[in-house]
């Protein structure tokens, strides 16, 4: 079983999209199997993180934006790809850095996932994107 996702961004951060793989997942009808979940894009990422203190999101996000600031940095001056402005090359940095897909197993029909986690979106860039995310669910 297979479905595409949107999760509209607004700049950079962590978006949340739990709730809707949770849906897909019980309306599958598969009890025990594994869930893929692919992004289809290159300056954006998939994480599991923790979904009850925004801390956590908050210092995950200026983490990455002292490892990777924009390309009009000083440090960034090495950056020749700029096409799509300063925040370009950066969010390619951090996309490689983490996930592009994500494996989590199914049982009971239900998401194995851990008390205190969460799928998230991992937005790269400063302008606002509509993300497209597939969800493939094998028995």
């Amino acid at each position: 079983m297979q479905r595409e996702i949107t999760v509209r961004t607004n700049g950079p951060g962590l978006y949340e999209f739990t709730d809707e793989v949770s849906a897909f997942v019980q309306e599958s009808g598969i009890a025990e199997g594994l869930l893929t979940v692919f992004v289809r894009h290159t300056s954006c990422s998939l994480v599991i993180q923790e979904n009850a203190d925004p801390d956590v999101r908050r210092d995950l996000n200026e983490f990455f934006r002292r490892l990777a600031p924009p390309a009009d940095d000083p440090s960034m001056r090495w950056v020749t790809h700029r096409s799509e402005g300063n925040d370009d090359m950066p969010a390619h940095i951090k996309a490689a850095l983490t996930q592009t897909s994500l494996g989590i197993p199914v049982t009971d029909g239900r998401l194995l996932l851990g008390t205190w986690q969460g799928i998230y979106l991992f937005e790269h860039r400063d302008r606002p994107h509509r993300r497209r995310i597939v969800l493939h669910l094998t028995d």
